[in-house]
């Protein structure tokens, strides 16, 4: 029997850490959070000790005691680590960096590097000399502010230097301007510098990792193929080698997480180490220890940023689990590790790295065995194993993983199962070819050529899988989706462990289930279906009904780019849906208006390339930061940059060098397709529209987004300058605005301009046609109207 007393515990961790850090953002004291857990505590203590006291033999005050006990452990839980947040939350507040920001002055600043560094890849229109000059992203601990030593603070910083240069433990010094992030996020600022950069190497301890690392990520690439740029993620997690495709395809199948540093990788070297130990006949002390040692070097080696540390934390439960043999005893030390961890670091709680893995951990400590047994009714008891173990964990982990993309990888469990085998050897052999490397280079790289082999597998599985029509069933997104699929799987696993003896109970279930797994298929399926099997196969630009917003689709020889987001992510979801688009190649946000990137969210993890005008601070770092981690290059561009999509080439046309955020700094491009000429106006006023004419080479075009959603503020001479066909705007059914002005339909219908809008119509396509352009509408009305 397992015991699960500690989970309420951990989970009322979980919930007091998640509130406690974004208490600063709904201007709630952090401490506030910590004071009502420790009074709660305080007074279930009381109430513990009063039933200690009396009625010592009575059953119903044994239940109740025992009940008010755990009850006690929870509000423990939670007074640490919300006591720990607070305590946090106060040394952001008071830090000098705080002071800076507020100021808007620029501070010189001692940074040490706390993670390995991420490059930010050029964008595709970038220079030779550009590319010289590589920018990376780090997380760094702030330990000096103007000469002087301050507590460390986490940060975030991108520096032009070599990789190499920001290995783990270097530190650097350079003036920089500082924006505070919000208390919800876990670095609190962002470090932006404004000057030449001053490097410290790292002390020998954590120095030696470089060359092994560098050294792994250069013989690799001579390995060639998908296989040589899946090593050293394989081996060490490090993916900067991983292209586009390859990477699209890994996420699609759901193996994404095997070129991550996982638990996985973690207990594969502990145990490796532990064994080793014993083959050669140490003691169990020294086992644990030798073990241990290796777990660490394995962190310094792939730099133990948060989401390794957690790993390895929950490698080591996972190990203590298996030697134990007590599987109540894992769940125990699940728990005691989750509060543990959320006590080291309560930021932890908004991690999805974190959530994953404490939800795939609890999925194979819980249901592995169960499904084991049942799937062992059906199949030989091998199979069986081998197969409850991907289920176990895709089941605990899904509801999460809606969370980040509204949908379920339909073949996410049998490619894990084909790639699973060959995950251990690649992730050990590549290893033992990176330690061995610098001391026997043709051993280390016949290594290395054997853990080509499986890498080479995995990659191949990753591509066949993700090929396959319908892998990716929709679903609802947010958290009503994640609330919904957590029903439907508590409902299969009742069904499925429910005795034979209950078949009522069993048929009840299914028909529960039948009914949850209806709701998504109507809602993301329903509409969308009806409309497409309408909507024409073919179309060049799609503007996406999202409300009072702009969201526009721009497709060219299968190449698809989209201005803006809209407000809402769910809108922004339907529309790709409606319209079949599951890639972006190239997202333009304009400016950081909520209208206009508040949908961003939908579409993290599906972007290529992300350009974008001049930064706003926390608004803009709130938008590309998910983009960025999700696999998106990002760059802000002015007037003159150019770029190709497709069979289309594009400029950008505004806004000007050093221009400040807001409305008018919005970027505008223009698109030159083989069918059509576009320009896509953002959000400029009237001002800025004279200025662009002034500024931009502009000419005749066949289709024109509509600045501001057709508000007054409008040029009538850029409109004649462009003598557009076809007009489109984005704006929401009684929108409370006016929104589109008769005076930007007047100026519309004097140049001839025919307008569609998504207030009227839904969304839109748009197909260039022979002497003009093919339009269809969701809702059937195109026409502009009054």
């Amino acid at each position: 029997m397992r015991d699960l007393r500690l989970l309420p515990p951990a989970g009322a961790a979980w919930l007091a850490a998640w509130c406690a850090v974004a208490s600063p953002d709904v201007g709630v004291d952090p401490a506030v959070v910590a004071r009502l857990a420790w009074a709660a505590g305080v007074i279930l203590a009381v109430a513990v000790l009063a039933l200690t006291g009396a009625r010592r033999g009575s059953s119903a005050a044994h239940a109740l005691r025992a009940v008010l006990t755990a009850a006690l452990i929870a509000s423990t839980a939670m007074g640490l680590v919300a006591t720990s947040a607070a305590l946090a939350l106060e040394r952001r507040a008071e830090s000098p960096l705080a002071a800076a920001a507020d100021a808007h002055v620029v501070v010189d600043v001692l940074i040490e590097v706390a993670s390995g560094p991420r490059p930010v890849r050029a964008p595709p229109w970038a220079s030779s000399g550009d590319a010289a000059a590589p920018t990376f992203r780090v997380d760094a601990q702030v330990i000096g502010v103007d000469g002087v030593e301050v507590p460390t603070v986490s940060s975030t910083v991108m520096l032009e230097l070599r990789g190499e240069e920001l290995s783990l433990g270097t530190r650097v010094s350079f003036p920089t301007r500082v924006v505070v992030l919000p208390g919800a996020e876990q670095h609190g600022f962002q470090l932006r510098p404004t000057g030449d950069a001053r490097v410290i190497a790292p002390p020998p301890w954590l120095g030696w990792a470089v060359a092994l690392r560098s050294g792994l990520a250069t013989a690799s690439t001579a390995l060639g193929g998908d296989g040589g740029a899946l090593v050293p993620g394989l081996a060490i997690g490090d993916t900067a080698a991983v292209g586009v495709e390859l990477d699209a395809a890994m996420k699609a199948s759901s193996l994404s997480h095997l070129t991550a540093v996982s638990g996985a990788n973690c207990a594969i070297i502990t145990a490796a180490a532990f064994a080793l130990a014993a083959a050669c006949g140490l003691r169990r002390g020294v086992r644990v220890a030798l073990a241990l040692v290796a777990l660490a070097g394995f962190i310094v080696l792939v730099t133990p940023q948060p989401s390794v540390v957690r790993a390895g934390a929950m490698a080591v439960v996972v190990l203590i689990a298996i030697a134990s043999g007590r599987p109540g005893g894992g769940v125990a030390a699940l728990s005691v590790a989750v509060v543990g961890l959320l006590v080291f670091d309560p930021w932890l709680a908004r991690d999805y790295g974190f959530a994953l893995s404490a939800a795939a951990t609890a999925g194979l400590l819980l249901l592995a065995a169960p499904l084991a047994v049942v799937l062992g009714r059906l199949m030989p008891r091998p199979l069986a194993l081998v197969l409850a173990v991907p289920v176990a964990a895709q089941l605990a982990c899904q509801p999460i993983l809606v969370l980040l993309d509204p949908a379920i990888a339909v073949y996410g469990v049998p490619a894990n199962l084909l790639a699973a085998p060959a995950a251990p050897v690649a992730t050990v052999v590549g290893l033992l070819g990176c330690l061995v490397l610098p001391v026997l280079p043709s051993v280390g790289a016949a290594f290395l050529q054997v853990a080509w082999v499986p890498a080479t597998w995995i990659a191949l599985v990753a591509h066949g899988t993700a090929g396959l029509p319908g892998g990716r069933l929709a679903w609802l997104p947010d958290a009503p989706g994640a609330a919904l699929l957590t029903a439907c799987t508590a409902l299969a696993l009742a069904v499925t462990f429910a005795p034979p003896s209950r078949p009522r109970l069993r048929a009840a279930g299914v028909a529960l289930l039948a009914i949850g797994l209806a709701v998504p298929v109507g809602v993301s399926f329903g509409a969308p279906v009806v409309s497409a099997s309408t909507r024409p196969a073919r179309w060049d630009v799609a503007a996406c009904d999202v409300g009072q917003g702009d969201a526009v689709l721009i497709r060219s020889a299968e190449a698809t780019a989209l201005v803006d987001t809209g407000p809402d992510p769910a809108a922004l979801a339907r529309c790709l849906v409606l319209l079949g688009v599951d890639r972006i190649d190239l997202l333009v946000l304009t400016h950081w208006d909520a209208d206009h990137v508040g949908g961003s969210e939908a579409v993290v993890g599906r972007v290529g390339t992300v350009v974008h005008g001049p930064l706003d601070g926390d608004r803009s770092d709130r938008v590309l930061d998910p983009l960025v981690r999700g696999g998106a290059d990002s760059a802000e561009v002015v007037a003159g940059h150019r770029g190709v999509l497709g069979d289309a080439q594009w400029r950008v046309l505004w806004p000007l060098a050093r221009a400040a955020p807001g409305n008018d700094a919005s970027v505008v491009v223009e698109v030159d397709a083989p069918a059509f000429r576009g320009v896509f106006l953002g959000d400029l006023g009237e001002g800025a529209q004279d200025r662009l004419l002034r500024s931009a080479d502009l000419g005749v075009v066949d289709l024109v987004k509509v600045a501001h959603h057709g508000s007054a503020d409008q040029s009538a001479s850029l409109y004649e300058r462009l003598h557009a066909t076809i007009g489109v705007i984005g704006v929401g059914l009684d929108n409370g605005y006016g929104h589109p002005t008769d005076r930007l339909l007047g100026i519309l219908g004097d140049e001839g301009t025919s307008v569609v809008r998504t207030d009227r119509s839904g969304t839109i396509t748009i197909a260039a046609a022979e002497g003009g352009f093919d339009v269809w509408a969701e809702r059937g009305d195109v026409g502009p109207g009054p």
